[in-house]
């Protein structure tokens, strides 16, 4: 996905998260582990959120073992450097042809 696609994609996740009660931390927090698209708080729960688009495949499959690592090991800095010691999931928005997956707390 080119980096204009995955812009528009996480504006439209933020857009919908933003409908549904969720307070937007931060987008695109980047760390040496690796990065995570949104980070958002909802009723005192960090929500760590990886945005996935795309068109003919269902971009879930694009969240491999791998990914959820690098995820985990970034999630880790970012409590850690913000002194954050609250509960937390890891969630994915998938944007396929338009329509909005919101898939919570997704384990490997």
């Amino acid at each position: 996905m080119s980096r204009e696609k995955g812009l528009l994609a996480e504006k439209k996740a933020g857009e919908y998260l933003l409908e549904r009660g969720f307070e937007i931390a931060e987008y695109n927090f980047f760390s040496r582990y690796g990065e995570i698209d949104i980070i958002a708080l909802r009723d005192d729960v960090l929500h760590f959120i990886e945005v996935k688009s795309g068109k003919n495949f269902n971009p879930i499959y694009a969240i491999t073992p791998q990914k959820m690592k690098k995820i985990i090991k970034t999630i880790e800095y970012y409590k850690c450097r913000n002194s954050l010691d609250l509960p937390f999931c890891i969630d994915a928005i998938c944007i396929e042809n338009d329509e909005i997956l919101f898939l919570e707390n997704i384990t490997l």
